[in-house]
């Protein structure tokens, strides 16, 4: 039986994973979150490994509050960065693969063209900046992914489509900002290609998979765009406003474009990158039923 690690499995990511890991009997999961395992403490990791023996790790702890970030650099660092680089020391003395979640928050977001994992990085932000190091330290793993992902939500956590559908119901209308584009990501699709890709190299399809790939939905829009979608999917009556950015000022500083390219995940893992819209109604569909 193959066993996976999963850090941080009380957010969107790992709860997704939890929602469908009976679909995948071969694979056993370990689910932990600080209660079960404090991954900032290399010799509780290493004690945890000692017990149970995992094949493999996958990373969904994270630092996401972007805008208290900004004052609170000392515990972003350590769960954006630190705890990576315990989880790499790990994978290297045990030879476990490492999946490591990050963001497009490690772009600047001047592009006006999709992001390719070889462009230039430019966090903008401090969250932006400790995603980035955990990068670094993910890349000292035995073998590592690193995936890049964008505007992550699920029927799970605190996230943009929840906060919009209880605003929607709550006011006649919003403001949303129109002038950020990205991609949504259904953290149920995120999910499901994480398992795909352990699945083919714990059974060896793909070798030298060491690196940085890049996984949101297809299509593009702004948060304005999402905001209209979500209200419409959900049969809500709420006006939705575009607004410039600057009239909505934030602590932290967003990118203005931060589109991914797929291509790479895509070509590597073979694996389908549903649309945006159409994830979003499997998303709130689930929600219904959870």
């Amino acid at each position: 039986m193959f066993k996976i690690l999963i850090t941080g499995a009380k957010g969107q990511l790992g709860s997704e994973i939890k929602q469908i890991k009976d679909n995948f009997p071969s694979f056993h999961f370990i689910f932990t979150d600080i209660e079960e395992l404090d991954i900032t403490k290399f010799s509780d990791i290493n004690l945890f490994y000692k017990k149970h023996k995992f094949d493999f790790i996958v990373n969904c702890a994270a630092y996401t509050n972007v805008d208290k970030a900004e004052t609170d650099f000392g515990n972003a660092y350590k769960i954006n960065a630190e705890a990576v680089k315990n989880l790499s020391e790990i994978s290297r003395d045990y030879k476990i693969p490492l999946i490591h979640i990050s963001t497009d928050y490690v772009f600047d977001g001047e592009s006006n063209i999709p992001y390719t994992e070889n462009d230039k990085v430019n966090p903008q932000s401090v969250y932006g900046k400790t995603k980035l190091k955990g990068e670094e330290f993910a890349k000292e793993a035995y073998n590592h992914i690193i995936i890049r992902t964008s505007w992550l939500y699920s029927s799970f956590g605190n996230n943009f489509l929840k906060t919009m559908i209880k605003f929607g119901k709550e006011r006649e209308n919003i403001n949303v900002v129109a002038d950020q584009i990205g991609s949504p990501t259904f953290a149920g699709d995120l999910a499901l290609t994480v398992i795909q890709i352990i699945k083919k190299i714990s059974v060896k399809e793909v070798r030298n998979i060491s690196g940085i790939y890049h996984y949101s939905n297809e299509g593009s829009c702004s948060w304005f765009e999402f905001a209209k979608e979500i209200m419409k999917e959900s049969k809500i009556n709420c006006k939705v406003n575009p607004i410039p950015a600057q009239d909505y000022p934030t602590p932290a500083k967003r990118p203005k474009f931060s589109l991914l390219d797929k291509t790479k995940i895509k070509k590597t893992f073979g694996v389908a990158v549903p649309f945006w819209k159409d994830s979003l109604k499997a998303c709130i569909k689930q929600s219904a039923k959870l």
